[in-house]
């Protein structure tokens, strides 16, 4: 009875030690199994005189049963302290403040041809669109640039592919929405020409543009906003007037100055640069391009069956992410296409 007290003790000792569940079992094998302590008991009673046989059993059983009880109850204990640990580590902290939808917006690019389509369209300017995959008449032959023009050239333009792999003829991405303009005059002339006065055409042509470039001012994709005025007597006046305008009430600001310079576009003569300075701020006294324009070309007229002897008009083209890094302060044009959630969030 004493060597079993002994045992039972020991046993219960070995499993308070064992915090593992594989471990725990290798230390039952020592008590309880085919040869453990406690089964060589009850193998060596057969030993035993008839009349010690139930006494002897008796007690082995009660300590088998003791031991039992201290391994299930350790077994318990081990999973507990397992199911503890896991609820640690998986813990929720109640306390935090919940997570919401996040908020979200319109990309800084798409703001500010929203806010151009609405100041243009405040002064009686429609708003055209059209296809970003163009033939090369509306992008170039109407547009009076000759055949040699490096804006042709494979090294600024994106021409697509036939079904062979070879370069599609006359199909290519628009490198402006001059081609907007085009197709849009088409379709007046076409509408109206039964009448012996044509209206006036007063359309911007906001979009992508795609051309072979990409730096911190320059993208493989980008847009522009272009726009032509169409009557009789529309001239450079009107035109600088437009800019003029627009402009201030852009920047929402008066304390700016606008520049025509002298320059050179196939559909345009004369042609003009749009320079632009505020007169404070950090920009104060630089003077920025903005834009390029002139007066429609009489070629560019014939193009689409309108008089250049009867109408004159105006056009000019801008760049938005342009006027968007100022507007912003952003220095780096490729940061409003990364895609940079951080930097987004920022104008929202």
């Amino acid at each position: 009875m004493h060597n079993l007290d002994q045992i039972v003790q020991a046993a219960s000792a070995a499993f308070a030690a064992t915090d593992d569940p594989d471990a725990l079992e290798q230390v039952k094998a020592a008590y309880l199994g085919k040869s453990g302590r406690i089964t060589e008991l009850l193998k060596g009673m057969a030993k035993l005189p008839p009349e010690e046989r139930r006494a002897a059993g008796a007690a082995i059983n009660r300590a088998k049963d003791a031991v039992e009880s201290a391994l299930n109850l350790r077994r318990e204990a081990i999973r507990e302290m397992a199911l503890a640990a896991r609820l640690a580590e998986e813990a929720l902290d109640v306390t935090l403040p919940g997570r919401g939808p996040s908020r979200g917006g319109l990309h800084p690019v798409t703001r500010t041809l929203e806010r151009i389509e609405a100041l243009f369209r405040s002064i009686g300017f429609e708003v055209a669109d059209g296809p970003e995959i163009e033939a090369e008449f509306q992008n170039f032959t109407a547009l009076n640039t000759p055949e040699d023009h490096p804006a042709r050239s494979m090294h600024d333009t994106f021409y697509l592919q036939d079904e062979s792999g070879g370069v599609a003829e006359g199909v290519l991405l628009r490198t402006h929405t001059s081609p907007i303009q085009v197709r849009y005059m088409q379709a007046h002339v076409a509408r109206h020409s039964g009448l012996a006065t044509m209206p006036e055409i007063r359309v911007i042509a906001p979009g992508r543009v795609y051309r072979v470039d990409s730096d911190a001012t320059h993208s493989p994709m980008f847009h522009q906003v272009e726009g032509l005025w169409i009557g009789e007597n529309v001239s450079f006046a009107d035109l600088k007037g437009v800019i003029g305008d627009f402009l201030r009430r852009f920047f929402e600001s008066g304390d700016l100055q606008v520049r025509f310079r002298p320059s050179f576009f196939p559909f345009t003569e004369p042609s003009a640069e749009i320079d632009m300075a505020f007169m404070s701020g950090a920009l104060k006294g630089r003077w920025l391009e903005i834009a390029g324009c002139g007066m429609v070309h009489p070629n560019v007229l014939r193009h689409v069956h309108i008089d250049p002897e009867k109408y004159t008009g105006f056009a000019f083209g801008m760049g938005p992410d342009r006027l968007t890094m100022l507007r912003y302060g952003v220095n780096d044009l490729r940061l409003f296409f990364d895609g940079d959630l951080r930097f987004l969030r920022q104008f929202v």
